[in-house]
């Protein structure tokens, strides 16, 4: 038996606040955090995978300044998930107007949108799921997580020239539009926008404490907490994970390859000069922490193996294997006076865990190419 829906007029929503000043203003905000989100992560995918041309121009100074970057990545995307949520909230009855296409300008605007919240949501879950490193998907995080960064900034400056004029007409409490709406909706729509302001600030004060120190006491649902980790320091790739074992460095030699290359122990490195640098570990996920580096500067060991004042290189990391086990740094970085083969963390021997017996500590660097377990640097 077939069923014949009674007749009558398509679905309407009658609640208020799903309207255009509502949507502007949230969407300001939203618009805001996704760009802010999309310049740091651009930023940070560049600095781990630089172009040849770039590499050599990359600063290493401010030494903090992928701790900032990084933090203002990882705390404008979860800002906007809220922000994201609101606006959905507030658009939604705008899916099912009737008819769902009325022209073809109707129907590219509609794909666009679809478009839009597809890349907003794609990109918010993933990056979410990556500040707790859980990947449940099959493809690779990284390359599909930067070219859907595009496509979704691309969609949303779409969007912004089709609504413009709407977005015009709403944009103040003084624009037309927003004067026609009834003057009755103006408090709870004022209610409504101050209790999504206070979901984003309870979001962002109780995560961003894993990358601002000061407010690490209100850390309450970051996935890390800075606070905790051998050595005062956390650890994301564990020297388990790298299947790197105590007996695997029984017979550690660091390898230098250049013009004149050498090989050195762990004792005849620590018999050359020490530098002692206080620099954060700011990783792609979002927390970081400052430490206090001994080592021996990575200029010097360029030096001794040849190599100019112009001299970049290359680490090599004795993990089996990973992403980045193989590590380029441009002359900025290695030429820095703060860039050290660290061999003590925080007054005490590298634990395995850090990196032991050496590790690549540099300013205004993701975590990730902060090698551990170096057994090989070449003058490149």
């Amino acid at each position: 038996m077939r069923f014949t829906p009674p007749p009558g007029p398509p679905i309407t929503f009658t609640a208020r606040l799903h309207d255009a000043r509502t949507a502007t203003v949230i969407g300001r905000l939203l618009g805001l955090a996704l760009v802010v989100c999309f310049a740091t992560g651009v930023l940070s995918h560049v600095l781990q995978h630089p172009p040849a041309w770039l590499a050599d121009r990359l600063p290493s100074r401010p030494y903090w300044g992928y701790r900032l970057t990084q933090g203002l990545h990882v705390a404008s995307g979860i800002a906007a998930v809220p922000l994201l949520l609101a606006k959905l909230w507030t658009v939604y009855p705008r899916l099912f107007a009737w008819p769902p296409v009325r022209s073809v300008r109707h129907a590219l605007e509609r794909l666009s949108v679809a478009v839009l919240v597809a890349a907003a949501i794609f990109q918010l879950f993933t990056g979410l799921l990556n500040t707790f490193q859980w990947y449940p998907w099959p493809f690779s995080f990284v390359p599909v997580h930067y070219a859907v960064a595009w496509l979704l900034l691309g969609s949303l400056l779409l969007h912004v020239a089709v609504q413009w004029p709407r977005i015009r007409d709403h944009f103040t409490p003084r624009s037309p539009g927003t004067l026609a709406l009834p003057e009755a909706d103006g408090p709870d729509r004022r209610q409504l926008l101050a209790a999504v302001a206070a979901g984003v600030g309870a979001v962002t004060l109780t995560t961003v404490g894993q990358s601002v120190t000061a407010l690490g006491p209100l850390d309450l649902f970051a996935p890390r907490s800075p606070a905790y980790g051998p050595q005062g320091l956390p650890v994301n790739r564990t020297a388990a994970a790298a299947r790197v074992t105590r007996a695997s460095l029984a017979d550690w030699r660091l390898t230098l390859a250049g013009p004149r290359p050498a090989v050195l122990t762990l004792a005849e490195l620590r018999a050359l000069p020490q530098h002692e640098v206080t620099l954060p570990i700011a990783c792609v996920e979002g927390w970081s922490k400052s430490a206090r580096w001994t080592g021996v500067r990575v200029r010097d060991l360029l030096e001794r193996a040849g190599g100019g004042p112009d001299a970049r290189c290359r680490v090599v990391s004795l993990e089996v294997a990973g992403a980045y086990r193989v590590m380029e740094m441009g002359r900025l970085y290695a030429q820095d006076p703060l860039t050290l083969l660290a061999l003590r963390l925080n007054g005490e021997v590298l634990s395995l865990d850090h990196g032991y017996p050496a590790r690549i500590i540099a300013p205004n660097r993701p975590g990730v190419l902060q090698t551990k377990w170096v057994g090989r640097l070449e003058v490149a």
